[in-house]
């Protein structure tokens, strides 16, 4: 077949003004990328697999622990960042960031003792936090033997799994134990990285503790409620403000966070060691950062409807991986604070 020069032209002609239309298209229906915390990775990704189905829109979260989302995006390089330490008004300020929470989850004490099943070891807050201090480093210590008179717990040596990556989870999990002993402040510390006693390994996010917990045998970590299950770990009894006993649950979690005043600044409140009789200890929410003022409306426009998506349509999902849906008065409020995403 000929054609000539002048139909070419033309036929040239629409299909640069085609392609031209399809990059405008992709570029209004530009993909997301966030980066942050692994607390809520699951979460995040279950999100993002419903909403391209529902939307045809991609969101592509990488758990990095809160420190990496933290320093991605206030370096600029992703769309929103995700973080289990809430940053302060005044960093939030100083940053040009917006701050919201997202859903609610638990940070479980685990451990790897054969013969020892999800929920028969039962701990205090004091003798948890004299653990992760060194202070106790035997299983067998009079102060573990005595919360569990029906147990035989062997000599075997402790040691502790705990994150070696900047940690939201850390932050959460530190800040629990401050609140039961002044020794583990002074001793190790508050944050997202503190100093471990010398009987420790790192990993690196929730998972990489997991698999060092499951691996190897008289060990003690900590990790979000969703890697405990999913790698099938065996956690401990904790007992709560109330002088209860409890297991990490949703209707724990949901407990702890039914007080919680979301109105203070940054959205960030106290749900640690609540006094509710069903409460589990060691319940936090996780946060999303966005910018305020960004360069990209279409990707701004973006985070605000992926997470409005999220907070309306996805508690179900969110309650399936054994977290805790933010409550519709919680909702509405975020969505208003959302509105400074410009």
């Amino acid at each position: 077949m000929i054609v000539s020069k002048r139909v070419f032209l033309k036929i040239s002609g629409v299909a640069a003004a085609m392609a031209m239309g399809f990059g405008s298209i992709a570029a209004q229906a530009a993909d997301l990328t966030g980066a942050g915390a692994t607390f809520p990775y699951a979460v995040y990704t279950k999100w993002a697999e419903a909403y391209q189905a529902a939307t045809g829109k991609s969101v592509n979260y990488q758990g990095i622990g809160s420190s990496g989302g933290i320093k991605q995006i206030k370096a600029k390089t992703v769309d929103f960042g995700g973080t289990d330490a809430p940053l302060s008004a005044a960093d939030l300020n100083a940053a040009g960031l917006v701050q919201f929470p997202s859903v609610i989850g638990a940070v479980t004490i685990v451990l790897n003792l054969p013969g020892i099943s999800s929920g028969q070891l039962k701990l205090d807050g004091p003798t948890a936090a004299n653990i992760f201090r060194g202070a106790i480093t035997k299983w067998n210590d009079p102060a573990i033997t005595s919360l569990n008179p029906d147990l035989k717990l062997p000599p075997t040596a402790i040691t502790i799994v705990h994150r070696s990556d900047g940690s939201g989870t850390t932050d959460v999990m530190t800040r629990y134990l401050a609140k039961q002993s002044a020794d583990f402040v002074r001793d190790v510390g508050v944050g997202k990285s503190v100093n471990w006693p010398a009987n420790e390994i790192g990993g690196k996010g929730n998972p990489g503790v997991a698999a060092n917990v499951q691996k190897i045998a008289g060990t003690i970590g900590y990790v979000d409620y969703a890697d405990a299950k999913k790698n099938g770990l065996a956690f401990a009894a904790l007992k709560n403000k109330a002088g209860n006993f409890v297991l990490p649950s949703g209707e724990a979690f949901a407990a702890a966070a039914a007080g919680a005043d979301f109105k203070v600044k940054g959205m960030a409140p106290d749900m640690l060691d609540q006094t509710a009789k069903e409460a589990w200890p060691i319940v936090s929410a996780t946060y999303i950062l966005a910018y305020e003022k960004g360069e990209d409306a279409a990707k701004q426009q973006g985070v605000v409807d992926f997470f409005s998506w999220a907070l309306n349509k996805g508690g179900t999902l969110a309650d399936e991986l054994d977290f805790v849906p933010l409550p519709a008065n919680v909702v509405g409020t975020i969505e208003a604070e959302m509105k400074r995403i410009k």
